[in-house]
């Protein structure tokens, strides 16, 4: 899995990363759906990787996601960021996972 991280998305995240302390993390996020399938995407801050977390390199960011994950997300992928709605968005070639793709902030 790769992620391409336009210039605008770039900007926001790199506040966050310039610590190098916390990583991106890509999820598959069912809480609350009811089933794995449901799942939603979302991009986590986190200060650790888990043991179930694969760590890859994107452009410019290296992120982490679960590999039993991998199977609801396209080989490559890009994440934007759109400066007039304040969101972040999950595309690739072949559709649009989110528009409004939540990014979840590492507890302090």
């Amino acid at each position: 899995m790769f992620i391409t991280f336009s210039p605008s998305a770039v900007e926001q995240l790199s506040p966050y990363l310039e610590d190098g302390v916390h990583q991106l993390k890509l999820l598959h996020d069912t809480e609350g759906c009811g089933c794995v399938v449901s799942g939603v995407p979302a991009l986590q801050l986190v200060k650790e990787s888990s043991a179930d977390d694969r760590l890859t390199q994107g452009q410019p960011f290296a992120f982490l996601y679960e590999p039993r994950h991998e199977v609801f997300f396209e080989p490559q992928l890009r994440i934007g960021y759109d400066t007039d709605r304040g969101t972040f968005s999950l595309k690739s070639d072949g559709q649009i996972y989110s528009l409004n793709l939540r990014f979840l902030t590492a507890p302090a």
